[in-house]
């Protein structure tokens, strides 16, 4: 059993940014590290000054209805990049996935600047994927890949609806010893998923109130290696949205954690939280924070090992779909209780 966490100073709440700031500075070094409720953490690439094969960007899309988690990825590593799909079926022990793999991308995928605006056009091998942000705050997913699955092809579209004033978990951290270096994310378990996706013969259907959507969006400037670890999930209970997203990785968490939970889009800031893994595999996963506010247990029902090198570029990740139960006491000293949560969780480490 290994146990992985990190530490925080006595108060985070320090730590959040409330107003318009830069994450760079005129020179393009990091600046205003803090954590925020809203990508207020403005970012300008074109004001860094360091070498291209250094940048590290991706946007990812998780997709939960009853019965099926649907995986969509970008990642755009510059010594590597792809768009990852993936179909899980919860029902059984069935699962499709697919990478398509391009050598030193180096931002030619175009990924946007910010996560509030812009599109996304992959086109690999006959696969065309489409990701935009809409007015108000939705986000669509347009996918058509014809060799998707033993060839039974993939097709669909997908609208992700925010809820009213959802709130997102938006950390900037600096990489502990590299003093360009950075860590960018804004994750968002709030969205409601409307829409079909065919597979083949089988539709998987989101429909409003059974359909959820998971937003993970992150850029930065990275060092040569990094071990992180991530898991989110999301679904309704009694009426209420609940989400999560908890994790962290080498970067200096001092400045805010990558934890929080979300009840009807409303953010709940989360202290330090262990990751406790056991040895083998298959074996449920625990979760627990240093202030007793969050306990729960994965429940692993399939697993995806990914050893990617290039070169003297290597990244590997044990990525496990299941379900999450536990509780979490609220910012108003509540205690929520959740069952069942479908999500995602994950190990990855990469290296130069």
């Amino acid at each position: 059993m290994g146990v992985f966490c990190t530490t925080l100073p006595d108060d985070e709440d320090a730590m959040e940014i409330t107003t318009t700031v830069s994450a760079l500075n005129e020179l393009g070094r990091p600046q205003n590290y803090g954590w925020a409720r809203n990508p207020c953490i403005v970012y300008e690439p074109g004001l860094l000054r360091v070498p291209r094969l250094s940048i590290s960007q991706s946007d990812r899309y998780i997709l939960l209805s009853p019965g099926y988690l649907v995986l969509f990825e970008i990642l755009d590593d510059s010594y590597l990049g792809y768009l990852c799909i993936s179909i899980v079926s919860m029902k059984d022990k069935r699962r499709s996935s697919r990478a398509f793999m391009t050598p030193f991308p180096l931002g030619s995928f175009d990924l946007p600047k910010d996560s509030e605006s812009g599109s996304i056009k992959i086109v690999q091998k006959k696969a065309t994927v489409n990701f935009a942000r809409m007015e108000g705050g939705a986000r669509i997913i347009k996918a058509d890949v014809p060799g998707f699955g033993k060839k039974r092809g993939l097709t669909g579209q997908i609208v992700l609806s925010p809820l009213p004033e959802a709130e997102s978990l938006v950390t900037h951290k600096p990489w502990r010893g590299k003093r360009d270096a950075f860590f960018y994310s804004q994750r968002s378990p709030c969205y409601s998923a409307e829409g079909v996706i065919l597979f083949g013969n089988i539709e998987i259907v989101f429909i409003k109130g059974s359909g959820w959507g998971i937003f993970d969006w992150t850029r930065g400037v990275r060092p040569r290696q990094d071990l992180g670890f991530w898991a989110a999930g999301c679904t309704q209970i009694d009426g209420q949205q609940a989400g999560f997203s908890v994790g962290y990785n080498s970067a200096d968490s001092s400045y805010g954690t990558d934890n929080a939970f979300f009840l009807n889009g409303k953010l709940h800031k989360l202290d330090q939280v262990s990751f406790h893994i056991p040895s083998g595999k298959n074996e449920p996963w625990r979760f627990t924070s240093n202030d007793n506010r969050l306990e729960m247990t994965f429940t692993p029902h399939q697993e995806r090992d990914e050893n990617h090198q290039m070169f003297f570029y290597s990244l590997k990740r044990r990525q496990l779909f299941g379900s999450f139960t536990g509780r979490v006491i609220l910012d108003n000293d509540q205690e929520f209780s959740f069952e069942n949560m479908m999500g995602i969780a994950e190990r990855r480490k990469s290296r130069l």
